[in-house]
């Protein structure tokens, strides 16, 4: 059975377009878009069926909780697929995934739309129709909403950091701000396990005002030892579209007298192609206040050149992925390349996922001089840090490299 009704949820006129104009080509008989969560209910609830709900999950503009708990209890939508573009530990939590509200998640499409990857989804559809009311035991459901609500509200999610370093004289220059959740019953989850759950109820603002507290906290202790370090965290591009939490990040500068430039915050480079109007003047503002800007995860998304240019970016974050095996010439060649790049836009390149002492001088080899990784230190949690920090002090007064500091 081929799907005959889908609904769009885009909040963007032109992704919706094309993804409407796609799924008519593919001669699927009634195709139904909405701009809001609003509209796709209002439609939800005129239909007797909806084969495939196609929405953007890091879309911060809906409101996926309200959807995804019409969808459930009216019970006619067979499947979802979600159209977005995500960071990788998004991505990967999101292909996990198998259910979202007890809803069967049929796929994950990625923007910009590749129409291959669209055929694929619709074919599985068709194939396993007869099957999507069974429930996948195999992969956990998304944790409830009430579950996150909790834990936001007990301080149960914690921010940990992992040091960044200068690869060439081994000197700490940063640290960045990774979150981790104590769940009650499921034990310490990672970003991969929870990130799916806090953007689908439209609470990853709250959870970054948390990591952003406890962050500042850290910084104000290190400054009370005489010691300067910047902070980097995480944002997807659909927070930066309101002006809510770009406030709240200025007035939490002013209200400990902390300088922009003890904060750089990363964005996913798969995520800038489209950049919303008001999402680039908030990434000019927080420039503006001195924070430090970021491309995170470069090379696994779609910016061009001119792009990156015209954007208030100083660095670029090249993927973990080339740097696992160096002896490779391609990895090699994309590092040397993305070096080149930064250079000629007078931008810093940090390596991820420096994983080994053979990474680490095939990196410095290179000219590279930034990196992060486990070779190098761990993410800690704060009590953790401060003790792995002053351990680092001591260890480079005798001279030994961050590779050395346990």
């Amino acid at each position: 059975m081929f799907p005959d009704c889908v609904v769009v949820i885009e909040h963007h006129a032109f992704q919706r377009a094309v993804l409407v104009k796609a799924l008519n080509n593919s001669n699927i008989e009634r195709v139904l878009s909405a701009s809001t969560a609003e509209q796709a209910i209002g439609l939800l609830r005129l239909l007797p069926r909806v084969d495939i709900v196609f929405f953007d999950l890091a879309d911060g503009s809906i409101n996926h909780s309200d959807f995804l708990k019409v969808a459930s209890e009216l019970g006619n939508v067979q499947a979802l697929v979600a159209y977005s573009e995500l960071q990788p530990d998004l991505y990967r939590a999101v292909r996990q995934m198998k259910t979202l509200s007890g809803l069967k998640l049929l796929g994950l499409l990625d923007k910009p739309l590749q129409m291959q990857d669209l055929q694929r989804l619709l074919s599985n559809f068709k194939h396993r129709h007869s099957v999507l009311s069974m429930p996948d035991l195999s992969v956990p459901e998304l944790i409830p909403e009430d579950q996150v609500r909790h834990g936001l509200a007990v301080g149960a999610f914690e921010a940990w950091y992992q040091p960044k370093f200068n690869l060439v004289d081994q000197q700490l220059f940063g640290v960045e701000a990774l979150v981790r959740w104590r769940h009650p019953s499921r034990g310490m989850l990672l970003p991969r396990d929870l990130l799916g759950a806090v953007l689908a109820y439209d609470l990853i603002d709250e959870m970054l005002k948390q990591l952003l507290n406890q962050g500042i906290a850290l910084l104000l202790h290190l400054q009370g030892q005489g010691e300067d370090l910047g902070l980097a965290f995480n944002l997807t591009a659909s927070q930066l579209v309101r002006n809510e939490l770009v406030e709240h990040i200025l007035q939490c500068l002013q209200e400990h007298d902390l300088p922009g430039s003890a904060l750089t915050f990363e964005v996913a480079e798969s995520s800038l192609l489209d950049l919303p109007a008001s999402a680039l003047a908030n990434l000019v503002r927080l420039r503006e206040a001195g924070c430090g800007l970021s491309i995170d995860d470069f090379g696994l998304g779609f910016s061009s050149l001119r792009l990156l240019a015209q954007l208030p970016f100083k660095q670029i974050k090249l993927d973990g992925v080339f740097v696992q095996d160096l002896a490779d010439p391609g990895n090699r060649a994309v590092v040397a390349s993305s070096l080149a790049l930064t250079q000629a836009l007078r931008m810093d390149l940090v390596i991820e996922g420096v994983g080994s002492q053979f990474a680490l001088d095939a990196l410095v080899e290179l000219g590279c001089h930034f990196g992060q990784g486990f070779h190098l230190a761990v993410p800690m949690s704060g009590a953790d840090f401060c003790s792995w920090f002053n351990h680092y002090r001591s260890q480079q007064g005798l001279g030994k490299g961050p590779g050395e500091v346990k």
